[in-house]
């Protein structure tokens, strides 16, 4: 459900995060000779660290998700809209998940604040319930405006895009011509390893496209389908909040699975995979391979500090579909 936050409460959130929490103002103190960028997810969060790298004496990069929270159950605390008040740069997608920002904006006390909104960037693509979804039900005072989806950082084509604005708005803070220099080859060298790896991804749907993907789950990778030319069976939207299938999207997705031969039933990442074995197990030959597909939608701080990257995480699941691709 959509929480209606007002101006009013953004203001009083923010001035309790600055005078009520000592480390919270402590900590905009120690960071005040930083350029400070806040971005709501991991892959933003990990765009701008690659880009900045070897620039972390001068870019303070905070991830608002680090506890590992879905981003669809993410609510700012007060210490988070302190942060996105004062800093320089906020990256945010700007879908159905952080409605909230634009009331956080309304608080903003740096008047040379950049904002990015991915969805602004990307040529974005409306949600779509396919056959055999379970649809969401709409909330009477939702608009007939058309919800697109949010997901956009699930392509790399869009993180190609994406990274070229954050990699601007980052030149635009920086006046040293040397820090300027050293972001304009990080993104040269950060775009030559999206396209690598979008090929690699290419080269495998080759191989594996002519069957359609079964997500007994969520799905939020329409932006990577289209990448890559899949189609695709699913339980439920990428947003769905719904976690128990009915019987016949059950039937459905297992009907499908046969019809094509399918050796992979797919979820996504910390979900339950009993949906999946439901379907495994509804099937003729009740023989296929439950896998997990990376979202990127709950990644933890301490999953990066052993080493988790947006493209770490993308090759994970070019792997995975390797895997499908040899039992082709």
């Amino acid at each position: 459900m959509k929480l209606k936050w007002t101006a009013l409460m953004f203001t009083a959130l923010f001035c309790t995060a600055l005078t009520g929490c000592g480390a919270s103002a402590g900590a905009l103190q120690e960071n005040a000779d930083k350029f400070n960028v806040v971005c709501t997810n991991f892959a933003e969060y990990d765009w701008a660290r690659q880009l900045t790298k070897g620039l972390e004496n001068q870019f303070e990069i905070t991830y608002l998700l680090e506890n590992g929270v879905d981003l669809h159950n993410y609510q700012p605390s007060a210490a988070d809209i302190a942060k996105i008040s004062t800093c320089d740069l906020l990256i945010y997608v700007g879908g159905e998940s952080d409605h909230w920002v634009p009331d956080a904006l309304q608080s903003a006390v740096n008047p040379d604040m950049q904002v990015i909104r991915l969805l602004d960037v990307v040529q974005a693509l409306e949600e779509e319930t396919v056959e055999g979804m379970e649809a969401e039900e709409e909330e009477e005072e939702e608009s007939d405006a058309p919800e697109y989806d949010e997901h956009v950082w699930l392509s790399l084509r869009n993180a190609a895009q994406c990274c070229s604005k954050i990699s601007e708005a980052l030149r635009t803070l920086e006046k040293d011509p040397t820090a300027t220099q050293k972001l304009q080859l990080n993104e040269e060298s950060y775009q030559e390893q999206l396209t690598a790896l979008d090929s690699e991804f290419l080269e495998v749907s080759t191989q594996t496209q002519e069957k359609p993907l079964i997500f007994a789950d969520r799905f939020p990778f329409r932006y990577f389908v289209e990448d890559y030319g899949y189609t695709y069976y699913a339980a439920f939207p990428g947003c769905s909040a719904e976690t128990e299938a009915s019987f016949e999207t059950v039937a459905f997705l297992a009907q499908k699975a046969d019809e094509t031969g399918v050796s992979m039933i797919f979820t996504i990442e910390g979900g339950s995979s009993a949906v999946a074995e439901a379907v495994r197990d509804s099937t003729a030959a009740k023989n296929q391979h439950i896998v997990s597909l990376n979202s990127l939608q709950s990644v933890t701080s301490d999953q990066i500090s052993e080493g988790a990257t947006y493209l770490s995480l993308m090759t994970d699941n070019l792997n995975v579909l390797k895997g499908d691709a040899a039992a082709t």
